[in-house]
């Protein structure tokens, strides 16, 4: 319920890593840490999040390739490319890339 108030970003929105070059476009947010212990223990000491902070999905990207993400608010900032993102499952969920916005139109149907 509170997602919406405390989220920094929104669902459509492209952003980029703070730490790592890659980016993508939120899909889903939790609001605080829902992942499993062995995936936040493969995570760095040094560089582990917090897990009282919202949680984003994306469908990201990087030089390479495309895949799915799972991102700490404390390490995302807005992407300021204006470029949509080339993620192939972007379409299942988004319609419509709004290069002033730097974000997508949700579609109607919700996946979860």
């Amino acid at each position: 319920m509170g997602t919406a108030s405390t989220a920094k970003f929104g669902i459509g929105q492209v952003v980029r890593h703070r730490l790592f070059s890659f980016r993508g476009v939120i899909f889903d947010i939790d609001p605080v840490f829902n992942n499993t212990e062995e995936w936040w223990n493969s995570i760095p000491e040094e560089i582990r999040p917090r897990k009282d902070q919202p949680f984003y999905h994306l469908l990201a990207e990087n030089g390479e390739t495309e895949y799915v993400a799972y991102v700490s608010e404390q390490n995302l900032l807005v992407d300021d490319t204006g470029e949509p993102v080339r993620h192939p499952q972007v379409r299942e969920y988004f319609e419509g890339y709004d290069s002033r916005r730097k974000s997508y139109r949700p579609r109607d149907v919700q996946h979860h």
